[in-house]
């Protein structure tokens, strides 16, 4: 008795941690697009507040944890970087995109990248794989042919390259001994780009105390603690599992953008989210059913 109700308690902490996690994912697509999509703050500003809040509350939560102080893992400039890259497309691309085709794109790119990156390392696709890929591919052709409801191309440019940062930034982190520690150090080191951005960008910068406050929520919250949580909720997943559970983040914020911003979900959404997130899934659990047929036989 005692070690089923250890297994639901540790099935329950799991799904909380998990589910808060992609709430906060979702959230930062539905703050970002309500700040920006309506001038309250413009994407510089927004994109600097946001980082700047993030390394606040992630120094907070690292003097708060029982870390060791000997511990060297401080993140990486690479990742910093990466981080950086993605902040500042995803903010740009959100001035035109609606929140669920960004976020879509976004986590569709993160994918992606994940899948090519395991190709390029030598890892041979199985067909179930390969025709996964297709499909997710021909769902991002699909949402920007021309027509009435296609995305801006430049949107789509700059989120699909957040989504790579992104995709990028997660890779270089799989192995940290400290997530909590190379996280905080990870945004530490973007204070070099923020100054950049705020000296070529000084002149054009807008701002309302609710602007403020959005980006203030995006950092210090969905992004810093929302962070940290993915990484708690990452000890009791598998790749797989925390590959398949992002694919709901898109539809998380699509909802929430009708929710919050008063967007409407297009058809042609609909259907290119079938197609990319179908295409992601069908790879992702064609790797597990490799691996389970490796092992029986």
């Amino acid at each position: 008795m005692t070690s089923n109700v250890k297994a639901k308690n540790h099935f329950l902490r799991t799904f909380i941690y998990t589910s808060l996690a992609l709430i906060a994912f979702a959230a930062n697509s539905v703050l970002c697009r309500k700040a920006l999509g309506e001038n309250k703050i413009d994407a510089s500003g927004f994109t600097i507040i946001r980082l700047l809040s993030g390394i606040i509350m992630l120094m907070i939560l690292l003097g708060l944890s029982k870390t060791k102080k000997n511990n060297k893992t401080k993140g990486s400039w690479y990742s910093g970087v990466m981080l950086f890259l993605y902040a500042v497309t995803f903010s740009f691309a959100y001035i035109t995109l609606d929140t669920g085709t960004g976020a879509l794109i976004a986590f569709g790119s993160v994918q992606i990248t994940i899948i090519l990156y395991s190709i390029f390392s030598g890892h041979k696709l199985h067909w179930m794989e390969g025709l996964g890929t297709m499909i997710a591919f021909s769902g991002f052709v699909y949402l920007i042919l021309p027509g009435v409801n296609s995305p801006p191309l430049k949107g789509f440019i700059l989120m699909t390259i957040a989504g790579i940062a992104w995709g990028i930034y997660t890779l270089n982190g799989l192995g940290s001994k400290n997530p909590l520690k190379d996280t905080a150090y990870n945004f530490v080191r973007t204070l070099p780009f923020l100054i950049l951005l705020f000296l070529f960008t000084m002149k054009d910068i807008s701002y309302s105390l609710e602007g403020v406050l959005l980006a203030v929520i995006s950092g210090a919250v969905t992004s810093g603690i929302g962070y940290t949580i993915w990484y708690i909720a990452l000890r009791d997943l598998t790749n797989v599992q925390s590959a398949v559970v992002q694919l709901l983040v898109p539809a998380l914020a699509a909802f929430g953008g009708v929710i919050f911003v008063s967007e409407v979900i297009s058809l042609r959404l609909i259907l290119a989210s079938l197609l990319i997130l179908g295409g992601i899934l069908i790879v992702t659990l064609g790797k597990n059913y490799l691996k389970i047929s490796k092992i029986r036989k």
